[in-house]
């Protein structure tokens, strides 16, 4: 199974920006981002098909943030901008082997990175 790491985390004020980076060990397929702050369930937040050119991102984020990737590097990007509070969480990055569309829910994915901390201060 891949292996994804995850990197790009850290602290940030209110306004600012962030790109995290999602380095697979193999080829991939469909990918995606979630994300967990503490007491709450891991969210969806974005998902992007192999070739880049279908993305789905949950409603509440399409505005501020951008998913994208290059194959050549087997490596996916989260650019996040217009950073809030409230996007304090971890960050998770997966693999989806089964050829799911866009999908949203965490059990369509099977290989997860380790996480990486963004934590956004007011």
């Amino acid at each position: 199974q891949v292996q994804l790491v995850e990197s790009g985390g850290g602290l940030v004020q209110a306004g600012g920006s962030l790109r995290l980076s999602c380095a697979a060990s193999g080829r991939t397929f469909t990918m995606g981002w979630f994300r967990q702050a503490p007491g709450k369930e891991r969210e969806f937040v974005a998902t992007i098909s192999y070739s880049g050119s279908n993305t789905y991102y949950a409603n509440s984020l399409k505005d501020r943030f951008l998913i994208s990737r290059d194959n050549a590097k087997n490596t996916v990007y989260l650019q996040m901008n217009s950073l809030r509070p409230e996007d304090t969480a971890v960050y998770y990055c997966a693999a989806d082997h089964r050829g799911h569309a866009l999908p949203t829910e965490a059990f369509e994915y099977d290989s997860w990175g380790q996480g990486t901390q963004v934590t956004v201060s007011s």
